[in-house]
């Protein structure tokens, strides 16, 4: 390809290079740098791909890409490189996403759920799409494994690509707020996008809440339309400012475009009736919990306004199955509930253990651990949120990383000042989970937070398989 059909969209500061230079590839990793290739100098956390851009040429990169003038012989310099790698992967494989409907979802919990229901209901309606998010990526049907909630901007518009050659006309994608601060979406256009709610998360990378909440914020900054949970107390400054029309949902308020009334609680899901407009309907959503209201509400709204059917929507929400790790209920054939949810901030875990107590007969165990290498200050509030709202507390590992485990086990131990919790302290997740299921009897249930999807732990810098559903039949075995 030709570098001026590359940069076209990339606004440049300064070039020394012929724009009818061949490029053969496109690349941000100075260990990929190949004959003929273009090198993007990005200044991350650990390694500034300026002080590569040198050995870049000599290897045999066409040129380089760089945000500061480096005196080198094949060098265009832009105002940000990781704005400028993101539209030059687009340019790389055709610029996909210009003939997709993108429909994205951000927030701090619910972007999966929302994303797994709309491109269920819109399968379901016959639409081709795919889908990209924490649990897995999807394209008409075939699953590819995801290794980011929202992937890099090279694997990003190559799956794009994908999608767009196997005849998908929608994409359901997950926004992370460090992919919107890293501009892996630059230059994407949103037809629609969901703002599910706000709550404390990633302030390791971020640094303050303002700073995370503005990260969100800029998805709605590329959409064409937004829809948002008016029930966030960050909703309104979500959408400040925004250019697009903004319609609001809330299980709260009669006042929104759209709200949901009779809000009814069961074992194994959620029913309401859905007000909007000229339209009113009963929805009932297989996945229990109060915020299942919110997920399924902000997806069905989405929909709505981008056309399809009030009625084909509500008949195709009853029919939805579950999502990987959220509240996904572990088959045991044993008195006691065993539940999985990937609950890993504040809000979500309390959000689940409420939901589980209007459901619960017996005791609730919370069996859960906090991230290493992550921030700190979420785990004392998450020790106080389990004791609080649960009969049993174990605290376990969850992915440790580099971080002594049992340091992250004071940190929440911190937290746990609730006298009426049983607190039981267990590194070893196999054995907390083991723990749990000899103390669990008749009508109890077992909430394994923290994991959800994830088949894997991650000590130091290496992942061992460790699937909770299988460690629970093997405890089951031993029985």
């Amino acid at each position: 390809m030709l570098l001026h059909e590359l940069i076209a969209r990339v606004s440049v500061v300064s070039s020394n290079v012929s724009p009818d230079t061949e490029v053969t590839a496109v690349t941000d990793d100075n260990r990929k740098v190949t004959q003929g290739c273009l090198f993007v100098c990005i200044a991350g956390n650990h390694f500034d791909g300026h002080d590569a851009a040198a050995a870049a040429l000599q290897a045999g990169a066409a040129a380089v890409v760089t945000e500061r003038a480096l005196g080198l012989s094949a060098e265009i310099r832009v105002e940000n490189t990781r704005a400028a790698y993101a539209l030059l992967c687009a340019a790389w494989f055709g610029n996909p996403a210009d003939s997709l409907t993108l429909i994205g979802v951000t927030g701090t919990n619910g972007k999966t759920t929302s994303c797994f229901l709309m491109y269920d209901l819109l399968t379901r309606m016959g639409v081709r799409c795919g889908l990209l998010g924490t649990v897995k990526n999807c394209i008409a049907g075939e699953d590819v494994p995801a290794t980011l909630t929202t992937p890099d901007a090279f694997e990003l518009h190559g799956l794009f690509r994908r999608m767009a050659d196997a005849g998908c006309t929608h994409c359901l994608m997950e926004a992370s707020s460090q992919a919107l601060a890293q501009r892996r979406l630059e230059g994407v256009r949103f037809r629609a996008a969901i703002f599910t709610n706000l709550t404390q998360d990633h302030l390791d990378y971020h640094g303050s809440f303002e700073q995370y909440m503005l990260a969100k914020r800029m998805l709605f900054l590329q959409s064409d339309l937004a829809v948002v949970n008016a029930d966030d107390p960050a909703a309104e400054k979500m959408v400040q400012g925004v250019s697009c029309p903004v319609v609001r949902f809330s299980a709260q308020s009669q006042t929104t475009d759209y709200y949901a009334q009779n809000a009814q609680m069961h074992p194994a899901s959620v029913s309401y009736t859905l007000v909007g407009k000229t339209q009113r309907g009963e929805v009932c959503f297989s996945v229990p919990g109060g915020f299942s209201v919110y997920n399924s509400m902000g997806a069905i709204v989405c929909l709505l306004e981008l056309g399809f059917s009030f009625d084909t929507l509500l008949q195709c929400v009853s029919q939805f199955g579950n999502v990987p790790g959220r509240m996904e209920i572990v088959p045991t054939d044993t008195p006691y509930t065993v539940v999985i949810d990937y609950a890993h901030t504040p809000d979500a875990l309390e959000n689940v253990l409420r939901s589980l107590r209007a459901i619960t007969t017996g005791r609730i165990f919370a069996v859960f651990g906090c991230g290493g290498d992550r921030d700190r200050t979420k785990r004392p509030i998450m020790g106080g949120i389990a004791a609080a709202n649960a009969d049993v507390v174990i605290v376990t590992s969850d992915n440790p990383r580099t971080e002594d485990p049992e340091a992250i086990l004071d940190d929440i131990m911190a937290g746990i000042n609730h006298p009426a919790a049983a607190v039981y302290r267990i590194c070893d997740r196999r054995k907390a989970i083991a723990e749990a299921m000899r103390m669990a009897g008749a009508g109890d249930v077992i909430l394994l937070a923290g994991k959800g999807q994830e088949t894997y732990q991650i000590i130091g810098r290496e992942k061992h398989h460790l699937d909770e559903r299988e460690v629970v039949a093997d405890v089951l075995a031993k029985v």
